[in-house]
């Protein structure tokens, strides 16, 4: 997983070569490869080659590139606005990369990054939109398994459609205000009429379908999306949450989403933080539920980022509720909620043949009440139980469910921060859950998962919760004979 502080040595740009001239120095396979991708651009190709082989002639021939063919001198190199050293001679490209820096001109040496100003990258190209993958020289060939996982990916008629979106540009700003009138009319131009007009082969039609769109005078409504965003891991986000992040207009969400998902939104979307850590809200339910109205009735699209899946836990009945009243447009997107990361940490099947048929997710809290709820008979009987948020209350649980009639040696597994990184596994029984309580260490969320079907966990990567029991009734007997 990247780090979200990494940061690029080589910052990527797009660089005007139209009608300029980019000069090549070599006569080999490497001026070659370089020659056949600056070719993909309207720059004036200069190839510099006392010796050149017949297939870099042949490229020549084909592609109407100048052809200098002279041993190499620094003056060569004048009027270009790139450099490429590509001659496969260490002490030739030296020669050219010290050259070109002496007249001002960026330099790339090919398989010599030490002396590159630039990379180039490995290129997607559907003119004029292009899509260019670096690696800063350390990896060339992941780049360009990365060119072809996104090549594939990517319409052949994209390019089509990105030309008569420029054709469009000026009406578009002439006729739309900027901000959200403006990015619905283009979200609905590339994904619309016009663009499956344009899949489809139908340019004229593409064309009347995006001018009818940009006469439309139908005012915006408002769409608020209820999104899971996973338990923590960025990759665990659904592909539709993260098409809604790039779409939104606000990113409203809780304190236990990473930054790094918020962070997949639009670089301009208002971003609003609405707390929901235990023990800090920022805002009650009440006023996250006037909010969304509030916006909603303002035209925004809206995502509300929910830890988890916003259906379990997450207060999501309370805002469609809220939402419904008031007339505003919403969907559901599911996430990987909390139970589902730590079991798959775990490897611990949540029901297992002849062992547990059903699922509980409950909280800790459940159990503060005077009776008992009805979900415990259910652990009794041998449903997989699965405790969010319990490890303040966890002697409380373990308490209620023994005498209740569970058998303190049921097995018990818990998870910190389930799914990153930084997660932490620990296994036991039920009679071992109390020692959580006193875990200071814990700071992020921790899930526990308690049934049968828990010993059919790996516990290969795990810490036994009796440790830690030990330790604890240790420290307890020390307190007492102080004096």
């Amino acid at each position: 997983m990247p780090q979200a502080n990494a940061k690029l040595n080589a910052f990527p740009v797009f660089v005007r070569v139209e009608g300029e001239a980019v000069a090549i120095v070599g006569g080999g396979d490497e001026a070659l490869a370089k020659a056949r991708l600056i070719g993909q651009s309207s720059a004036v190709l200069r190839i510099i080659a006392e010796n050149a082989e017949p297939e870099l002639l042949a490229f020549i021939g084909q592609s109407g590139a100048s052809h200098v063919a002279a041993a190499y001198d620094a003056s060569q190199l004048e009027g270009a606005v790139m450099v490429f050293a590509a001659s496969g001679d260490e002490a030739l490209d030296r020669r050219v990369a010290a050259d070109a820096r002496e007249l001002g001109i960026p330099v790339n040496a090919v398989d010599r990054p030490e002396l590159c100003d630039f990379f180039t990258p490995a290129l997607v190209n559907r003119a004029p939109v292009a899509i260019a993958i670096g690696t800063e020289g350390a990896g060339p060939v992941l780049a360009q398994m990365l060119r072809g996982r996104i090549d594939q990916m990517l319409s052949p008629s994209l390019g089509s459609l990105a030309t008569l979106a420029a054709s469009l540009r000026g009406a578009a700003e002439k006729l739309l205000p900027k901000g959200n009138a403006r990015r619905r009319f283009w979200n609905s131009f590339f994904e619309g009429a016009p663009a499956h007009a344009v899949e489809a082969g139908q340019l004229s039609q593409a064309h009347d379908a995006a001018v009818d769109l940009l006469l439309s005078n139908a005012p915006a409504s408002g769409h608020i999306a209820l999104v899971g965003a996973g338990p923590g891991a960025e990759d665990l986000l659904t592909l539709r949450a993260h098409r809604l992040l790039m779409e939104a207009d606000v990113i409203v969400h809780d304190a236990l989403v990473p930054e790094t998902i918020v962070a997949m939104g639009r670089r301009d979307a208002e971003r609003l933080p609405v707390g929901k850590r235990k023990g800090c809200h920022t805002k009650s339910q009440a006023e996250i539920n006037a909010l969304l109205v509030e916006l909603g009735r303002q035209g925004k699209r809206v995502v509300r980022l929910k830890s988890g899946d916003p259906l379990v836990f997450g207060r999501a009945g309370e805002e469609m509720a809220a939402l419904r009243d008031a007339g505003i447009a919403y969907e559901v997107v599911p996430g990987v909620t909390a139970a589902f990361a730590a079991a798959a940490d775990f490897e611990l099947p949540l029901t297992l043949r002849g062992v547990s048929s059903s699922m509980v997710f409950t909280t800790g809290h459940d159990l503060k009440g005077n009776s008992l709820p009805d979900w415990a008979k259910l652990a009794i009987s041998g449903a997989t139980v699965a405790v969010y948020m319990g490890r303040s209350v966890a002697a409380e649980v373990a308490g209620r469910l023994i005498e209740a009639g569970l058998s303190p040696d049921t097995a018990v597994a818990v998870v910190e921060n389930a799914s990153l990184t930084n997660r932490r596994r620990f296994h036991g029984t039920l009679a071992d859950l109390p020692s959580l309580e006193a875990r200071g260490d814990l700071s992020g969320p921790v899930m526990t998962i308690i049934g049968d079907a828990v010993a059919g966990a790996n516990f290969e990567r795990s810490e036994p919760l009796a440790a830690h029991r030990n330790e604890g009734a240790v420290k307890a007997a020390a307190e007492k004979v102080q004096p």
